[in-house]
């Protein structure tokens, strides 16, 4: 059986996850109706992906004879300063999910729970991941900077993400 306060941090964490695909389907749309819609479906297919993460810790705490905690989602914003903008908080949304996993991997480590830390360890490579695609797309949309024709040629290579 896993410990209350490790069952409360993950369910914490899958409602974050949540919240991030709700998140970034806000950009997305936002992206979209910008006329970036191969960078509104990289950001959805990022949606869909967070929507696994969540979904993935759910199943664990029920694996582990825990009750998931729901709570409420956040409304995320839907309205951006522009693209770059949108990758900033990206960034910046990544860096607090990573500190959060973070978090939750050394709870894990000090109950010595190690099917917890060995669960939780996943979620920190990929949060290397995550953080470097996101800086990636800062640095090419900062590249381009207010050159359409960049940032077209961006949105086309952003939408052939699977």
């Amino acid at each position: 059986m896993i410990s209350e306060s490790l069952t409360k941090a993950l369910s914490e964490q899958f409602n974050a996850e949540y919240y991030s695909a709700y998140l970034y389907e806000a950009m997305s749309a936002y992206a979209d109706r910008a006329g970036f819609r191969g960078i509104a479906h990289w950001l959805y297919v990022q949606a869909r992906e967070e929507l696994e993460h969540g979904t993935k810790i759910f199943k664990y705490l029920l694996e582990r004879g825990a009750a998931p905690e729901f709570s409420d989602i956040k409304t995320p914003p839907v309205t951006f300063g522009g693209i770059r903008e949108v990758f900033e908080k990206v960034l910046a949304h990544e860096r607090s999910v990573t500190a959060r996993i973070n978090k939750i991997a050394d709870l894990a480590a000090s109950e010595k729970d190690h099917a917890a830390y060995h669960f939780i360890l996943w979620y920190v490579n990929e949060q290397v991941e995550e953080e470097a695609d996101s800086e990636d797309v800062v640095n090419k949309v900062t590249a381009a900077g207010n050159n359409a024709g960049l940032l077209y040629q961006l949105d086309a290579l952003m939408g052939a993400r699977s």
